[in-house]
This record gives C-alpha cells, sequence and structure tokens, in this order.
C-alpha cells in the first residue's frame, strides 16, 4: 500500500510539474526602446485616465466613443497619462479597448496630479 501512494505521488508531482498553464486574459504591453524615431504623420491621442472618467485630447469620453474616435483617425500614437486612483481593472480596460484597434502604439506616461 505505501508503495502505491508513492508511485501515485510522484505521478501528480509530474503532472503538475510537466503541465503548462493557459495564460488566460494576457494583454501584452509594447515597451519603447531607444532608436531612430520617424515622424508621425498623425498627431498623437492624448488619454487621460482619471479614477472616475476618461478624456481624450482634453473631451470627456466614453470607451465606446474612443474606439469609434481612434477608428476614424487611422493610426499613430497614444498617449496615457495615469491620474491618482486609476484602479489595475481601469488600466487593464483601456488596455484591452487599444488592443482591439490596429496601427495604434501605446505609450504610458507617468502618474499625473
Amino acid at each position: 500500500m505505501t508503495s502505491l501512494i508513492d508511485v501515485i505521488f510522484l505521478l501528480l508531482l509530474f503532472f503538475m510539474l510537466s503541465s503548462t498553464f493557459a495564460r488566460q486574459g494576457e494583454l501584452p504591453l509594447d515597451l519603447a526602446m531607444g532608436g531612430a524615431a520617424t515622424a508621425p504623420e498623425t498627431p498623437p491621442a492624448f488619454l487621460q485616465l482619471h479614477e472616475n472618467s476618461l478624456r481624450l485630447d482634453a473631451a470627456e469620453i466614453t470607451h465606446d466613443a474612443l474606439r469609434q474616435e481612434l477608428a476614424t483617425r487611422g493610426e499613430g500614437l497614444v498617449l496615457l497619462a495615469l491620474g491618482e486612483g486609476v484602479s489595475a481593472q481601469a488600466f487593464a480596460d483601456v488596455l484591452h479597448l487599444l488592443q482591439g484597434l490596429s496601427g495604434w502604439n501605446l505609450a504610458v506616461l507617468g502618474a499625473m496630479p
């Protein structure tokens, strides 16, 4: 009986260590690296994320309207400034929204007061 428990334990340990876990909900965040920069054709979109609001170029906007506005602009750079008290979920929601738009690059700025 003891040897059977040892074999079951070893099998359990083997399968736990050899399995891979799916990374569901992972959001890729590409970091800008140094190099030659080219001038963008469109001006960057300045996005401010606050605790209870979202602003695009100093105008209040909803998530759906943001998606439509960026889709009409084509492609470019989004400068995302985070306000104080912004939750990780709100930040992840904006990342997920921008991930669905092709042609847009993201640069996250430091926290703003």
